[in-house]
């Protein structure tokens, strides 16, 4: 299966009450999270590997894996409390404030890794569990043990908020880069991965140069540029739709790219190394369908494989 490693938490999405006050709403979520749920949806075999809590949200949090078809044997449960992301929607863009000190998905540590992955084919990694420690650390060292044989794609989704020590991240994210096949970046992300005046096609080598096989670039409403280690590359436009939020698009386009591979059996190290134009645009349409679908409707809400 491919195994999404990295944040499942709460969004609290702000909603008028009765009586006119401001209220907040739980809907599951988290960067990785939501692609495991997309990819579920999409028919593909997915597995979460997290820190949920016992808790009321952790509860919400494992049935909505288990609703959407997404194993979750490698769960690591505590009774410490669930993250809270509450956010506040403007224009369909989203903003976010963040409850997660001491939580049951940021407290992982390196010893709560899994020793053997037996039934897994791929590893994703993202989002702020790559910022955050000691979890970041936790997954990093989850990488070092199982990513050698195994596909790794990796969406950093930098949020510098959330870095503490740009040094340590910039390290040890730079070192996952380089042990991952596939890497996709905003081209914000990848600004600030390569800082200076380059231009993003000037960039975009630099970071292929670190180990992928392939790096996507994704800008928004412009589409999607996938760029291989030869040079090659291929566009995809996005998908016109009338938008209500954005909250999801970028993980679900990931549960996209990723089904696709799977589905065409290329989702290896060595199958990546040689994958061809067509396939890789194959792939970056199908996650800018699915992504188009997530945007269409509010919050996190991945499209099942029947919608499509």
């Amino acid at each position: 299966m491919i195994l999404c490693c990295g944040e499942a938490l709460i969004d609290m999405i702000a909603e008028p009450t009765v009586s006119g006050a401001q209220g907040f709403v739980p809907h599951s979520g988290g960067a990785v999270f939501n692609t495991a749920i997309a990819l579920g949806r999409l028919d593909a075999p997915a597995g979460m590997l997290t820190g949920l809590s016992s808790d009321m949200f952790g509860e919400q949090l494992a049935q909505a894996l288990k609703d959407s078809h997404v194993d979750g044997s490698q769960v690591v449960l505590s009774d410490r409390p669930t993250t809270l992301a509450f956010v506040q929607l403007q224009d369909g863009h989203a903003t976010y404030t963040f409850v997660d000190e001491n939580s049951a998905g940021r407290m992982l540590r390196p010893e709560d890794m899994p020793d053997q992955l037996t039934a897994t084919s791929a590893l994703y990694f993202g989002g702020i569990s790559l910022a955050c420690e000691p979890c970041a650390d936790a997954y990093a060292a989850l990488l070092d043990r199982h990513g050698a044989e195994r596909a790794v794609m990796i969406d950093p989704n930098i949020r510098p908020g959330f870095i503490q020590d740009q040094t340590r991240y910039r390290t040890r994210l730079n070192r996952m880069i380089a042990q991952a096949d596939i890497v996709k970046v905003s081209d914000e992300d990848l600004d600030w991965i390569v800082p200076g005046p380059e231009t993003l096609e000037e960039k975009v080598p630099l970071l292929l140069q670190a180990g992928p096989a392939v790096v996507i670039v994704t800008r928004g409403s412009r589409g999607a540029t996938g760029y291989l280690a030869d040079g090659r590359t291929v566009s995809v436009p996005v998908t016109p739709v009338q938008v209500v939020d954005t909250v999801g698009a970028g993980d679900t386009f990931n549960a996209g790219v990723l089904a696709q591979l799977h589905r065409a059996g290329l989702l290896t190290k060595q199958a990546l190394r040689a994958i061809s134009p067509d396939d890789l645009r194959t792939a970056l349409e199908l996650g800018g369908k699915v992504a188009a679908v997530t945007v269409s409707r509010a919050g996190a809400n991945p499209p099942w494989a029947h919608e499509l």
